[in-house]
């Protein structure tokens, strides 16, 4: 790398990930080396010296990312997103199956999850697609339906490992990056209207149904095309009676268990189950107060009350051992990271650099918006961690990832080659 090039580094997005990961790793080492040690398996606690070996693993390779020119990212993005769906393939066929999902494969003493791998190649991909169109041209529903074609495959494979939590990822990134690329307000909300109509068969098909039939009309009034209207019909129709579906044949009964503890977590049939997990992680806040118990101090960390709490409730121990004050700068981190790639988005003007960035803001965002919402009890517990904080060394590897992809594209946003690949 040049030294032109090093001065273009963003180093404030570097501090950014090198606190989260050193906040996470504190927290992860009072949850597996204080109190908690007594009642936790050797293999969680030896947590916290995986995660420094991930870290390293992580660093060297988003600082490799930094070495490729950019056109070669955008000549790699279709191979690796045909890679990634081929791992997804393996992984549900011979793939290692944790707590139900089979997303892992063994790689010697490591396993990978390689549906986090999958996000890297479909930001790629879907990058790679929506730059290649004019901004003037009028087919902006066939490029939206082939970026959302990009999306959904690896979702589906993932909810046939069971993951419906990483299936959301995929899934949230369609309106982000279509709208990031400057895609027409008719053709995003079409795009919607899917995820709309899903959630709102989980309440009520009847309702999921008729507010079909409302927005269909609405956007035949918006856009004034018919197909348009037609196909928001398929979407807001077909949609419903695939939920009915995967609730019913494709999600494990403990999947099905989480959603509706949602509702109530406090109850009796859910408290020593799912609901379980949501409860202890409330006290756990609730006892963290303003200022937090201290470090190695929190009764429900050190009491290995909260399962998973060095995986997708880690912001539990967080919250419980340095209170809200620690939460709101975890929190401040976070918010940073995110305007930060934003702002280096916007600087390159190339759409490939700028989609990029969206879509890696689009992983952070939903990782963190579930994440925070289930520890809270907001919203139903479908296990997601919590960027570059929660243990995991398949996520980090991946978002770290995509840090170096934003990195490299804005640094290099001078580079007019970028232009004539």
């Amino acid at each position: 790398m040049s030294s032109s090039l090093r001065h273009h580094l963003d180093l404030w997005t570097l501090v950014l990930w090198a606190s989260l990961a050193a906040t996470g790793l504190l927290a992860l080492y009072s949850s597996t080396h204080g109190p908690a040690v007594a009642y936790l398996s050797e293999s969680v606690t030896d947590n916290f010296h995986r995660q420094l070996l991930w870290i390293g693993i992580s660093a060297v390779g988003g600082g490799l990312l930094l070495l490729f020119p950019v056109r070669v990212l955008r000549y790699a993005a279709y191979p690796a997103y045909g890679a990634s769906l081929v791992l997804l393939i393996l992984a549900l066929a011979v793939g290692v199956e944790v707590h139900g999902t089979r997303a892992w494969l063994a790689l010697g003493p490591l396993r990978l999850q390689v549906s986090e791998v999958a996000k890297v190649g479909t930001v790629l991909a879907v990058a790679q697609l929506l730059s290649e169109r004019n901004s003037q041209t009028p087919q902006d529903l066939s490029f939206a339906l082939k970026a959302a074609a990009l999306i959904v495959a690896p979702a589906l494979l993932v909810i046939l490992q069971n993951d419906l939590g990483t299936a959301l990822v995929f899934l949230g990134l369609v309106p982000i990056m279509l709208f990031w690329s400057g895609l027409s307000l008719s053709v995003i909300l079409l795009l919607l209207s899917p995820a709309v109509a899903g959630y709102l068969a989980l309440i009520s098909v009847p309702v999921a149904l008729g507010v079909g039939g409302v927005f269909t009309a609405g956007l035949w009034w918006l856009s004034g095309r018919r197909y348009m209207a037609g196909l928001a019909a398929a979407f807001t129709g077909g949609v419903p009676a695939l939920v009915s579906l995967v609730l019913t044949k494709i999600l494990q009964p403990y999947q099905v268990k989480r959603l509706l503890s949602f509702t109530n977590p406090g109850a009796e049939e859910f408290r020593q189950g799912v609901g379980f997990h949501l409860v202890q992680s409330k006290v756990a806040l609730r006892s963290g107060g303003v200022w937090g118990t201290g470090f190695m101090q929190g009764p429900q960390t050190q009491g290995a009350y909260v399962p998973e709490q060095t995986t997708d409730f880690i912001f539990s121990v967080i919250a419980e051992e340095f209170g809200l004050v620690g939460s709101l700068v975890v929190l401040g981190l976070l918010a940073a990271l995110l305007l930060r790639l934003i702002k280096l988005g916007a600087d390159v003007k190339h759409p490939f650099g700028s989609i990029v960035a969206a879509g890696a803001v689009g992983v952070y965002l939903i990782h963190i918006f579930i994440n925070i919402g289930m520890v809270t009890g907001m919203l139903p517990v479908i296990g997601l961690p919590l960027p570059f904080l929660s243990y995991g060394g398949s996520a980090l590897l991946a978002h770290t990832a995509l840090l170096g992809l934003v990195l490299n594209t804005h640094m290099r946003r001078e580079d007019l080659s970028i232009y004539g690949y």
